[in-house]
């Protein structure tokens, strides 16, 4: 709102950054975490309180700070800490700011979780991941929009979102109460900000799906069966079922209906002497048989007569887009009826609208919707270079001399044989209709009634009966599709893990099954540890925009290459099955990062390292850097455990780990 450090003076312009941040230190409303929706917004906001010469604290809780700071950059070398720019980091710890964002080294980052709970980081400018998993309670939260991105678009902060950024205001046992305070904007809405706070119900969505590692290691200890009850069991489930309760109890109510009118409708027609068989398999038996035929007739009439009008319309818009200057043409509407000239061609293919004059001066464009077949020409006129279509005197000599060409209107010219006179299968229907013994009945009002209630209902029924099981069994299905997807690769027979995927069964990867394909074929085995890193980096890294380093960039050999050709290839054929299959496709490998790690772990220094990782001529951030590099770490682990140590992938995956697992990637945090 406008109120206390979200305010503004003089009701003309939003607060300045500087400026929010003094007013909180003096309402008492430290420390507090503002919190900005891009990382470059952080390093932004920290780079301009630093420089406005605000200070947060006073000399012994400087020192303090520092000191804490300065224990944490011990585990950083010189060199690396000048790349990282430590010494800027520094200057803001000791004026009480700090940024935390996932783009910076964990080093940092856990510093400043530990100074901010200490009270030595008064001011913490950090993205929405403070708020999940981390325990840093404030007295105090900022935002300064209600809109953030979401790697597609940007929209706005959902009543959850708000409660969880919110919710990190109080800290037990010091704060009666925690302060969220709204940076005005003059695009803001007072009733915006009032319906985030005033939410109390948030929906929880299960995002759980099967997947292949899951798949087998379920198989091998349930069994298909087995698998299958304990996905009936998932919340998952739960929440399809749920969301279908409602529909359920409708389904209830139209059946209770259909049993009634299906009694009515037995009474009514053995009073008339008719045997009445309600039966859905039946072959339209009794008086319900009699009517389903009836409407299985209009139905397909329906169809004929659509698929008639859809071919007739592109008949008539393509003659209409041939039609070329001084050819006669037919008209046969209300309006205008006779012969007419066209004076200009159709421009759009799409939908053609030559402009004609008829024979009665009038001069307009037509189009598909005036004509029922599709127009012939009669004849052809000459036309002047510049026809005077534009006066009443130029359409008159014009329309005299269409006349004068003797040019007449066919009669009947428009007339349409309806579509089911030839259709065979609409014949044999009516023929069989005619024959039904209910036939006779056809006009008692009472049970065309109840028999068309009782279709109407049974239509009902089935509709709702096939979206339930849509709904309740899209898990069973997708579960399904992925054994499927498993027992065309060899990794389950008959309904049984196979050695394959026994395999599969250790790898815990976004790309699983790719990597256990790539294993089987033996496609890594004659790579260095480096380039091994390289090749397994393409599996778990994702590019922030869309750039991938060259094969050529790649410090290796000709066997790295190869060995990424090939993983392309054994994705490219992975995919292929999944699609035939109806399952998502195993994302595509990214080399984005692949010649970072394999310069890392060669030995370079990070400077080069970071530089080579960089997208879009931007250097990636050390905490991204850290991350991928611990990604990587994690894949060889599990390669290096399937493998075993005598095998050569494995020998080359122990390898590389140690290599990769040395500098800022190897600092712990305790």
């Amino acid at each position: 709102g406008r109120g206390r450090a979200g305010g503004q003076r003089g009701g003309t312009r939003p607060v300045s950054r500087p400026e929010m941040v003094v007013r909180l230190d003096r309402d008492g409303l430290l420390p507090a975490i503002d919190f900005i929706f891009s990382r470059a917004g952080c390093d932004g906001a920290l780079a301009q309180c630093v420089r406005s010469g605000i200070n947060l604290l006073d000399d012994e809780q400087r020192q303090q700070a520092l000191e804490i700071a300065d224990r944490y950059l011990a585990e950083l070398s010189p060199v690396d800490a000048e790349v990282l720019g430590a010494d800027q980091w520094r200057l803001g710890i000791g004026r009480g700011f700090a940024a935390h964002h996932a783009g910076l080294l964990p080093t940092f980052r856990h510093a400043v979780e530990e100074l901010f709970v200490r009270g030595l980081v008064r001011v913490v400018f950090a993205t929405e991941t403070l708020a999940l998993g981390i325990n840093m309670p404030a007295r105090s939260v900022v935002l300064e929009r209600l809109v953030k991105y979401n790697g597609e678009a940007h929209v706005d902060l959902t009543p959850g979102e708000f409660t969880q950024l919110t919710g990190r205001a109080g800290r037990r046992g010091i704060d009666t109460e925690g302060h969220a305070v709204v940076v005005w904007t003059p695009q803001m809405q007072v009733a915006e900000v009032a319906g985030l706070a005033g939410a109390r119900t948030f929906a929880l969505r299960s995002s759980f799906t099967p997947e292949y590692n899951m798949a087998v290691n379920l198989i091998d200890r349930l069994g298909l069966d087995g698998s299958r009850e304990l996905l009936l069991r998932s919340f998952a489930q739960f929440q399809a079922d749920r969301s279908v309760v409602g529909r359920a109890r409708k389904l209830d109510g139209l059946r209770h209906s259909l049993r009634k009118v299906d009694g009515e409708l037995a009474r009514a027609a053995q009073q008339r002497g008719i045997e009445e068989a309600v039966d859905d398999d039946a072959d339209y038996q009794g008086f319900v048989g009699y009517m389903e035929l009836r409407e299985d007739i209009r139905r397909r009439e329906r169809e004929l007569r659509f698929a008639r009008r859809d071919d007739a319309q592109l008949d008539i818009g393509e003659a209409l887009a041939g039609l070329k200057r001084g050819q006669i043409i037919g008209l046969y509407g209300n309006r205008h009826r006779g012969t007419a000239v066209v004076v200009e061609p159709a421009e759009n293919i799409v939908d053609p609208k030559p402009m004609v004059l008829a024979e009665d001066g009038w001069c307009g464009r037509v189009g598909v919707r005036d004509f029922l077949n599709a127009p012939e020409v009669l004849g052809n006129m000459r036309l002047a270079r510049h026809v005077d279509r534009r006066t009443g005197r130029g359409r008159r000599d014009l329309a005299s001399a269409l006349r004068a060409t003797g040019v007449d209107l066919p009669k009947g010219k428009q007339r349409k044989r309806a579509a089911a006179a030839d259709d065979a299968e609409l014949a044999r229907m009516r023929a069989q209709l005619r024959a039904h013994p209910a036939h006779r009945t056809a006009d008692d009002e009472e049970l065309v009634r109840l028999a068309q209630q009782r279709n109407r209902l049974l239509r009902e029924v089935r509709a709702l009966d096939e979206e339930i099981a849509q709904r309740t069994s899209e898990l069973s299905i997708t579960f399904d599709k992925v054994v499927a997807v498993l027992s065309e690769l060899g990794y389950l027979a008959d309904e049984t893990v196979t050695d394959a995927g026994m395999v599969l069964r250790s790898i815990y990867s976004e790309s699983d099954l790719l990597v256990s394909e790539c294993l089987r074929e033996g496609v890594w085995r004659d790579l260095a540890p480096r380039e091994l890193a390289a090749v397994v980096a393409s599996l778990v890294y994702t590019s922030r925009r869309e750039s991938a380093a060259a094969a050529d960039r790649l410090p290796g050999s000709a066997a790295l290459r190869g060995a990424l050709a090939d993983t392309n290839r054994i994705w490219r054929d992975l995919v292929e099955v999944e699609m035939r299959h109806g399952v998502s496709p195993t994302r595509e490998p990214d080399t984005g990062f692949s010649v970072a790690v394999a310069m890392w772990a060669s030995g370079r220094s990070l400077a080069e390292s970071l530089m080579a990782a960089g997208e879009a001529g931007q250097l990636l951030s050390p905490g991204d850097f850290v991350r991928w590099n611990r990604q990587v770490i994690d894949l060889l682990d599990q390669i290096a455990g399937c493998a075993g140590p005598g095998d050569g992938v494995g020998r080359a995956a122990i390898a590389a780990i140690g290599a990769i697992r040395r500098g800022v990637v190897a600092v712990e945090i305790g």
